[in-house]
């Protein structure tokens, strides 16, 4: 899963520690997240799409799996 955090939060003129913040998560999952290290939960998703106001599509993209 691929995803479009960084270019938010550089839209947003907001820090890692910022957005972990506002959405009640550590640093290190903002950082993990925008690595492609850790997949967010649904929860996760949806709290970053409100946050956002994206839908969730907007922010994450699945990749195929072969």
């Amino acid at each position: 899963m691929t995803n479009n955090l960084k270019v938010l939060r550089a839209i947003k003129n907001i820090s890692q520690e910022e957005l972990a913040k506002e959405i009640s998560v550590s640093r290190q999952t903002i950082n993990a997240m925008e690595k492609g290290k850790y997949v967010p939960s649904t929860v996760l998703a949806l709290k970053l799409a409100k946050y956002f106001e994206k839908n969730v599509e907007a922010i994450f993209t699945l990749e195929n799996e072969d």
